[in-house]
């Protein structure tokens, strides 16, 4: 496992959240030698696999799962594969599932080539310093329920119900800015990284080559940047238990509507009627 994680016990399990854009041009075959591996394992959680490259959060014993990454870093192209570590008493999946599906992370914008076409990557001192130029566009990449827990001063949230509707809205928002005569600096985000490596990519496939993205996304910000040089406002909503986390990684001040799968601050009301009326997702990607 990576010299990074370094838990203070033995948990029964360790979890992996993983991905990387890579070309595969056999994902079947690679998706079937996955599942007989995580059969061997014993592993449990979901992978999914296209000729884009692979995406997923596995559990399993700590040996199980340095054995796995070690094979998925052996893919063409996923020797840097980004991998974030957690720990676990209990199975946090009830069964291992090895998918083949056309996108690892559904946009709906064609054949675009993430793992070459991505925009620049930033790490956190670089991305403060990027986006306090006042002159650079700032966009979040999120849902519109995920945004309103929290976001970066100044990043325009495009009010988005699914990352599938994030081409339309660019595409509009594309429009707007050469009809001003703009071609700006742009830097997006998301929460760990894969949702802005994808849009980035299909921002500089419209023609703007200026384009950088957070290197780790939101989560990795707040592990690493100090609260007091942070250009984050509110806390990072989740898809876990904790729903949302703030700075250092500690869970925040949010529950989950039972109703409407959305979040509110634990102390606050909540009506959930419109939501559950079907006019938001249910905790989607």
């Amino acid at each position: 496992m990576d010299s990074a994680f370094t838990p203070a016990f033995t948990p029964a399990f360790t979890i992996a959240a993983l991905y990387r854009f890579a070309r595969f041009s056999d994902p079947e075959a690679i998706a079937a030698h996955l599942r007989t591996l995580c059969a061997d394992l014993q592993t449990c959680g979901t992978l999914i696999v296209a000729g884009e490259g692979i995406n997923g959060t596995v559990a399993g014993s700590e040996m199980a799962i340095d054995r796995l990454v070690a094979h998925i870093r052996a893919l063409p192209g996923c020797a840097d594969l980004d991998v974030k570590y957690a720990c676990a008493d209990e199975a946090p999946f009830a069964r291992m599932k090895v998918k083949v599906k056309a996108e690892i992370v559904t946009l709906g914008a064609g054949d675009l080539d993430p793992a070459n076409q991505a925009g620049a990557y930033l790490d956190p001192a670089d991305w403060n310093e990027l986006i306090a130029d006042p002159d650079t566009v700032i966009i979040d990449t999120r849902n519109a329920y995920e945004v309103s827990v929290g976001s970066f001063r100044g990043a325009i949230d495009p009010g988005t119900r699914s990352f599938r509707d994030f081409p339309a809205w660019f595409d509009g928002f594309a429009e707007k800015l050469r009809d001003e005569g703009r071609t700006p600096r742009i830097a997006m985000f998301c929460t760990g990284g894969i949702r802005c490596e994808k849009s980035t990519a299909l921002v500089r496939s419209r023609g703007f080559d200026d384009v950088y993205h957070l290197r780790g996304g939101i989560l990795r910000y707040l592990e690493e940047m100090p609260e007091t040089d942070s250009r984050w406002q509110g806390d990072c909503y989740v898809f876990d238990e904790r729903v949302a986390v703030s700075h250092g990684l500690k869970p925040g001040d949010y529950l989950t509507c039972r109703g409407c799968g959305l979040p509110h601050p634990r102390n606050a009301a909540h009506d959930c009627a419109a939501e559950a009326s079907g006019a938001w997702p249910h905790r989607g990607g």
